[in-house]
């Protein structure tokens, strides 16, 4: 935790090896309960990435000393993750509340934990927090949906689809939090080095050896929006069907959720059919109803889209004309890829694209 709440000043001084390099070998045997596993795994994966990319993208250190690796692979196997920062462990676990009495705002909040990077990091993490609070009626939504299909109650599933697409409006709605917090330049060269992995990138194309765990080097995904869980369980309750590249990808992201929102987005598949369902009941409110979640849901993909144009794709030139201060340099290998790995305009117009592929029409 000592060094965890130094990791700005001591990345920016590049000190972090030194103190990690002197660390005692922590057991996880004095955890207690889940929170405290959860907080472990958000501690030692912050400090990992700061290890691996403290010097820049130009010398990644490509093995992870015993003393961070081994306790980081045993609460890693605790929880079902893998031994790496997760978007569950920078934006799900990373926040606390100033004043707990008081509304989950932007004002209200602090990451427990940053990176170089100063408040447009802070406000990366924050606003992402603020979505997927946004996107917590609709998870709720879902599961009044699914009950009302099986019930059936079109009265209960009208209500359900209308509680889901206000809350993919109101998702879009936080993400535009981000033009407000978050500067592009400062995000491209500053902050996005520490979330990126070592599979599917250049810098590291061997992996990282965990001292201690493994022989061999292990190769795993940086985090990404796309092991949220909360876009998943919409495609699969709303039947969006991806193209295969951009399924693979995806569903290789449901490795890196916790086990929890893995099964949940598994029970979600297995319900019947929700597009059945509404065609053969001709029921005209609820075909609408569907069609708006999906144009909702539609809607949210091109204004990420744009987000995404905005903060990689036009922030890498100017990113290259000018070197930040002694802090690590632009990612050039990931430059026109996500921190998960993909080729990311191309993956993010083929996933909105095929979403307005679900869109009903009725039939006769």
């Amino acid at each position: 935790m000592e060094i965890a709440n130094r990791l700005p000043h001591l990345i920016g001084s590049h000190q972090l090896r030194a103190q990690v390099n002197e660390m005692p070998l922590l057991n996880c045997q004095f955890l207690t309960g889940y929170r405290e596993q959860r907080l472990a795994h958000l501690v030692l994966t912050f400090i990992t990435m700061g290890y691996v990319w403290q010097d820049g993208e130009a010398q990644p250190k490509e093995v992870l000393p015993r003393t961070l690796a081994l306790p980081l692979v045993e609460v890693s196997r605790n929880l079902g993750l893998p031994p790496i920062l997760l978007h569950s462990d920078l934006v799900l676990a990373n926040w606390a509340t100033r004043n707990p009495g008081r509304p989950l705002e932007i004002r209200n909040l602090d990451p427990i934990f940053l990176f170089p990077g100063g408040e447009s990091l802070r406000g990366f993490i924050l606003v992402t927090v603020l979505v997927e609070k946004a996107a917590v009626p609709g998870i709720k939504a879902l599961v009044q949906a699914v009950n009302a299909v099986l019930l059936p109650s079109p009265d209960s599933l009208l209500q359900a689809l209308q509680r889901l697409r206000i809350s993919i409006q109101d998702i879009t709605r936080a993400l535009g939090q981000m033009h407000d917090y978050v500067d592009p330049d400062i995000f491209y060269s500053v902050i996005r080095i520490f979330f990126s992995g070592w599979k599917d990138n250049p810098a590291m194309p061997a992996g990282l050896l965990y001292e201690g765990v493994s022989k061999e080097p292990l190769n795993y995904s940086g985090a990404s929006a796309a092991q949220s869980s909360v876009l998943h369980a919409f495609d699969e309750f709303l039947g969006v069907r991806h193209s295969k590249e951009s399924a693979d990808f995806l569903h290789r992201m449901r490795d890196y959720m916790p086990p929890s929102h893995r099964a949940f987005i598994e029970e979600i598949h297995s319900t019947p059919s929700l597009r059945d369902h509404i065609l053969s009941s001709g029921n005209s409110q609820l075909l609408t109803a569907h069609n708006q979640c999906v144009e909702a849901l539609a809607a949210l993909r091109s204004y990420h889209l744009a987000m995404v144009t905005k903060y990689l794709i036009t922030a890498a030139p100017k990113a290259k004309g000018r070197r930040m201060s002694r802090l690590p340099g632009p990612p050039q290998a990931l430059e026109e890829r996500g921190t998960g790995g993909t080729a990311v305009v191309r993956f993010l117009k083929s996933v909105r694209d095929k979403t307005l592929e679900a869109i009903l029409h009725q039939s006769g």
